[in-house]
C-alpha cells in the first residue's frame, strides 16, 4: 500500500477546479540567478491542501525566506505515485536541483532508483524506510502529538464514542490510530473510538460521507489522519467538535475546532539544504520529536477547556521527559490480548511494523 494516492475529488475553496496535471511551482521572490543552490520538492496533492502537502511547502518557504537569493526553491504538486514519478525527479535534476524531497511513500521506488541514477544529487524521501549513500529518510513521533490531541477529543465527547476518519490500513496509519484512541481513553474512560477507513489519502469526497456516517452512527467528535479539512467543515456545519491532522487548520471550522497534531519541517529542511549547500549532507534515518519541536500541537479551539489543556500540558512535558510514553505496556489489543507486556517500550522498528488495534477501537486492522 502507498503513503500517499492522489484523489479525484477537488475541494472547492482549496483546489478549484485542479485537474490531473502536473503543476510546477515557485516561491514569490525565488532566486533565478544562474549561482542559486536549487532545492526541490513533490508532493501527492496540491500544495495548497490545508493538510499533508501544504505543510511540506510551508516548509520549502521556511528555507526559501530564510536564505532568500541563495536558494531557489521550486515544487511539484499532484504527482501521482509509480512511474511517472521517476519522470519528475529526472526533470528536476536535468533542472539542476542539488536536493530533492520526496513526501509520500509511494515515490520511494523511484527515489531509489534514481538516487542511483544521480550519485551527486542528495535525496530525502519522508515516511520512507531505504536508506543509501545519498538517500536519507526522516518523519517524526507524531502519535505523540495524536495522543495529546485525542485527549483533547476524549474530553469533548458526552456520548463516549468518537469518530475517527482514516486513510490506508498501513502501520503509519494503524499506530496514529491507536494513539489517538489512547489520548481520548485519559481523559475519558472507555471511550471507543471508531474507524472509517477511506482509501485514500486527499479525497474531500470520501472523507466527508466518512464523517457523516460517524456521526449519525453515535460520535459526537470527529477526528481524523488524512489530509483535507473536508471533516472538519461538516463538523462545523453539523456542530461537531474536531480535531485535525498535518495542519492548523481552525478556519475551517472556527467554532468546532479543538486542536491537532502537526509537523514543523521548515528547520529540519533547512538544516539539510544548509548541509547540502556546504557539502556536508551524509544520509541518515531522523525521526523528530515533541522535544526537538519537530512535531507539535497546534492552537486550541474555543472548546478546549483550561483543566484539559494543563492535562495535556503535563503528559507533553511527562513525553519530552521521557517518564511516559503511550506505548509502554500493559497494552491490549481489541479482542483482550494483551500484546506489550507491562514494562516494556516499543521501538520505532516496533512502531513502523505495527498491525493491531487497541483496546476500545471500532473497526479492522486490515481495512
Amino acid at each position: 500500500m502507498t503513503r500517499r494516492k492522489l484523489a479525484l475529488a477537488a475541494i472547492g475553496f482549496v483546489i478549484a477546479g485542479a485537474a490531473l496535471v502536473l503543476a510546477l511551482g515557485t516561491s514569490p521572490g525565488t532566486a533565478k540567478s544562474s549561482g542559486a543552490f536549487k532545492a526541490a520538492w513533490i508532493y501527492v496533492g496540491p500544495h495548497r491542501d490545508g493538510g499533508w502537502s501544504q505543510a511540506h511547502d510551508n516548509g520549502r518557504l521556511y528555507v526559501q525566506h530564510a536564505l532568500g537569493s541563495k536558494v531557489q526553491t521550486t515544487y511539484k504538486e499532484l504527482v501521482p505515485e509509480g512511474p511517472q514519478t521517476c519522470q519528475v525527479i529526472d526533470s528536476l535534476v536535468h533542472d539542476g536541483n542539488k536536493i530533492i524531497f520526496a513526501t509520500s511513500f509511494g515515490y520511494q521506488p523511484c527515489m531509489i532508483s534514481e538516487a542511483k541514477k544521480y550519485p551527486d544529487v542528495n535525496f530525502l524521501q519522508a515516511t520512507g524506510t531505504a536508506l543509501g549513500k545519498n538517500l536519507g529518510e526522516y518523519f517524526g513521533a507524531a502519535e505523540d502529538a495524536i495522543y495529546l490531541s485525542g485527549m483533547a477529543a476524549g474530553a469533548a465527547t458526552k456520548s463516549g464514542t468518537i469518530g475517527y476518519v482514516v486513510p490506508f490500513a498501513i502501520p503509519e496509519v494503524i499506530r496514529h490510530a491507536n494513539a489517538f484512541a489512547l489520548g481520548a481513553q485519559a481523559t475519558h474512560p472507555g471511550v471507543k473510538v471508531k474507524l472509517i477507513w477511506t482509501n485514500s489519502w486527499f479525497s474531500p469526497a470520501k472523507e466527508k460521507k466518512a464523517a457523516e456516517n460517524l456521526h449519525s452512527s453515535g460520535a459526537d467528535v470527529l477526528g481524523q489522519n488524512v489530509d483535507s479539512p473536508a471533516t472538519g467543515q461538516y463538523a462545523e456545519s453539523a456542530g461537531v467538535p474536531w480535531v485535525g491532522y498535518d495542519s492548523d487548520a481552525h478556519t475551517f471550522a472556527p467554532k468546532e475546532w479543538l486542536t491537532a497534531a502537526i509537523y514543523h519541517w521548515g528547520p529540519y529542511y533547512l538544516k539539510q539544504v544548509k548541509a547540502a549547500m556546504n557539502g556536508t549532507w551524509k544520509s541518515g534515518f531522523y525521526y523528530g520529536s515533541l522535544k526537538d519541536g519537530f512535531v507539535g500541537l497546534a492552537s486550541y479551539g474555543p472548546k478546549v477547556s483550561a483543566a484539559t489543556k494543563a492535562a495535556i500540558a503535563a503528559k507533553k512535558s511527562a513525553i519530552e521527559k521521557g517518564t511516559w510514553y503511550e506505548f509502554r505496556g500493559p497494552l491490549y489489543d481489541q479482542s483482550g490480548k494483551l500484546r506489550i507486556p507491562t514494562g516494556k517500550r516499543l521501538t520505532v522498528k516496533d512502531l513502523y511494523a505495527m498491525n493491531w488495534l487497541v483496546k476500545g477501537v471500532i473497526g479492522s486492522a486490515k481495512g
